[in-house]
């Protein structure tokens, strides 16, 4: 379907929007007449106050809403001469889809490339075009593949996508506010009767008869009546004008095989979720790591850091792209299934391009680095750029040695009975293992002004070594099974008795004591979390600790409990020789 029949539909949608509402007010009015006519009097004047109050969101709906303005999304614009080479390949890719290059280049933080026009007389004038390109997508695509995207997008600006979006934009928010307004006006008076029979009844009980129970079944059904109405039409709105949406997909997909090739193009859909899936867990798992402690990496590696992370996970990312997404489909998808729109793209003929040099499409910026730098201050909130900025290698070490130090602290007040908090499993923080952002993957926001130091013990000086102190001497004294009965127990473990409930609460009390040892560990000086982007970040203990350690735990939680070796082990020691990392028994923060 070509621009002008297109256009077409979408006004006649959106005419039937206004018919709708002009409908609805001659309904109105027709009622106000008959009540006028054939019972005058105190119901007319009641029809005429409900029909005036029904008609005020109809007509809100139909002239007094605007389409929201463009929102200015978090980046950096760059005009062509601080980035030529990505503003000539835009260029030229418009040139050769048939369509006006954007006015505008945004860099952003995220794992995506869209493109927008401020379009005039509802769509039929064209107007500024903005093109947006995620810092993220460009650094886990080729160049070939950021030339498919962005032909792709360019499509859309050839087939007029972007102009005729902003009639079927009209129609969405103006169907959407007048249902909103007739449900919070129905809302609104359920409220009004709720409290008016609750004060009713309470004035009952004060005379000592019974209270009426309050019922607001009935209240609000007009405005409720009406909603639906709008609700119906909407869907209908949506289902036709989003299955042009994914249309107007497929159309953008075949202009990029044409002009960047049938495998590129292939290539970069499949890519896209890998990216967004991989960001994701980055995001998770390494830009937010320190957020909990004070931290974050520094300037333009919480972006940049990305590339650290798929160099170091290509054969995990490999295994991803072979399976493409499976999302269900509806019919109020914007876009279709990536994995229909692979099909689509890899049954066309081959064009001979599949021999294209593979570059970084991050080649293309002049400096990706200060590119990074730069949107990072646009992305992260003011309370996160002031956080403390640390190199990975010891942003790891500081934030898991925080997280390590919480996890104890909590298992330990819970086996010692002085806490009732919550989340107080020796599993609950994972601060000896866990993966590196576990408990942290929150962007940093209003929570990112703490500032507490990452080799400060959160309890005072002394606090987590007295406690592991304490649990061992418990031990010793025979109340490692008491212990054990402080613990979080599923149904099973708490109806099992004897040896059984022993081998359900062995593992539990394991791990946190683990737990305990680990930040013992590190108070002392005497190991460290080590940063890999390939695979879990391990702890390095001192020599032979790694392999002498799982005994000793073993012996401490034993049925007959023996913590000598596990004392020995943490006996300070003047100059503690260390070794090659080795990972700790508590399990290290898993990638």
């Amino acid at each position: 379907m070509g621009p002008t029949p297109r256009a077409a539909r979408a006004l006649v949608l959106l005419a039937g929007f206004y018919l709708l509402g002009l409908f609805l007010l001659a309904a109105l009015a027709a009622a106000d007449w008959a009540a006028a006519v054939h019972t005058p009097g105190p119901f007319a004047l009641k029809v005429f106050i409900v029909s005036a109050v029904l008609a005020l969101p109809i007509v809100r709906g139909m002239f007094m809403l605007r389409t929201p303005p463009y929102e200015d999304v978090p980046g950096v614009r760059v005009d062509e001469s601080r980035e030529p080479r990505l503003w000539q390949t835009v260029r030229d890719i418009a040139q050769q889809v048939g369509t006006r290059a954007p006015d505008e280049i945004l860099l952003t933080g995220d794992v995506n490339a869209a493109v927008s026009e401020d379009s005039r007389l509802l769509g039929l004038a064209g107007g500024t075009r903005r093109l947006r390109i995620g810092l993220p997508l460009m650094t886990g695509l080729s160049e070939s593949g950021l030339r498919a995207v962005l032909a792709h997008e360019m499509g859309h600006y050839g087939n007029a996508d972007t102009r005729l979006a902003a009639i079927s934009e009209r129609g969405r928010v103006h169907v959407l506010r007048t249902v909103a307004h007739f449900e919070e006006r129905a809302g609104a008076k359920v409220s009004k009767e709720r409290a008016r029979q609750e004060k009713k009844a309470a004035a009952a009980v004060a005379k000592g008869r019974k209270a009426k129970e309050v019922d607001t079944t009935g209240t609000g059904v007009t405005y409720r009546a009406m909603a639906r109405l709008y609700t119906a039409y909407g869907k209908f709105y949506l289902r036709a004008t989003l299955s042009g949406s994914r249309r107007a997909e497929f159309a953008a997909d075949v202009a990029a095989a044409r002009i960047a090739g049938r495998d590129a193009t292939s290539s970069a859909l499949r890519e896209i979720p890998v990216i967004d899936a991989a960001h994701d867990f980055y995001l998770n798992c390494y830009a937010t790591l320190g957020v909990d402690a004070g931290l974050l990496p520094p300037p333009g590696e919480f972006l940049g850091g990305f590339r650290h992370l798929l160099a170091a996970r290509h054969e995990e990312l490999d295994a991803l792209r072979g399976e493409l997404p499976t999302e269900p489909v509806s019919p109020y998808d914007s876009h279709p299934p990536i994995a229909e729109r692979v099909a689509r793209i890899e049954a066309l003929p081959d064009d001979g391009r599949a021999s294209d040099p593979v570059r970084p499409s991050l080649s293309l910026l002049a400096d990706a680095d200060r590119s990074f730098a730069a949107v990072e201050e646009t992305v992260l909130t003011p309370a996160a750029l002031g956080l403390r900025r640390l190199d990975w290698p010891e942003l790891v070490h500081a934030a898991m040695s925080v997280q390590t130090e919480r996890s104890a602290q909590r298992f330990g007040a819970l086996a010692l009975g002085t806490t009732g908090g919550e989340d107080t499993s020796p599993h609950g923080t994972d601060g000896g293992g866990g993966t590196p952002g576990h408990g942290a993957d929150a962007r940093p926001d209003a929570d990112a002004d703490r500032t507490s130091r990452p080799e400060a013990d959160p309890e005072g000086d002394g606090a987590g070594a007295a406690t592991l102190g304490a649990l061992l001497d418990a031990i010793d004294a025979g109340a490692l099974w008491r212990i054990a009965e402080r613990l979080p127990r599923s149904a099973e473990a708490a109806a099992a008795h004897g040896r059984a409930a022993r081998e359900f609460a062995r593992p539990q009390l394991r791990a946190g004591l683990s737990q305990l040892v680990s930040a013992e560990y590190l108070r002392q000086g005497r190991a460290r979390w080590q940063l890999s982007w390939a695979e879990s970040a391990a702890l390095e203990l001192p020599y032979g600790h790694a392999d002498e350690l799982p005994a000793a735990l073993e012996a401490a939680v034993a049925d007959r409990p023996d913590t000598g070796p596990l004392r020995a082990l943490l006996e300070p020691v003047a100059a503690p020789e260390t070794s090659a990392p080795a990972q700790a028994p508590a399990p290290g923060p898993t990638a």
